[in-house]
């Protein structure tokens, strides 16, 4: 019988700060990580991400998720699925659009 092996590869997302979460009630393993709502480029749909680099609302981020979320979070054990990595001061964006400045 053939062996199937499945890889699942993170990929970077570029998203846009929409504004701060605040969940007082939440589980141990989220520490007092600040959480901040994020909608990817070119998309309306809005996410959670774990924010460990400072960001405010209007900032575009690089942000990561499955298990590279975690990792850039601190822990394989912390319970994030998107996790931002780093703030975009700029990107020269190929469809024409001004990029992050």
């Amino acid at each position: 019988m053939p062996c199937r092996i499945f890889v699942w590869v993170a990929r970077m997302k570029i998203c846009q700060v929409e504004g701060t979460l605040v969940a007082t009630a939440r589980i141990g393993s989220l520490e007092n990580r600040r959480l901040l709502v994020v909608k990817e480029r070119g998309s309306s749909g809005k996410q959670v991400a774990v924010d460990p680099v400072g960001c405010k609302p209007g900032d575009w981020v690089i942000a990561v998720g499955s298990s590279a979320a975690r990792d850039a979070a601190g822990s394989k054990d912390y319970p994030s699925d998107l996790t931002i990595v780093g703030i975009i001061d700029y990107w020269d964006d190929s469809s024409g659009k001004a990029g992050a400045q």
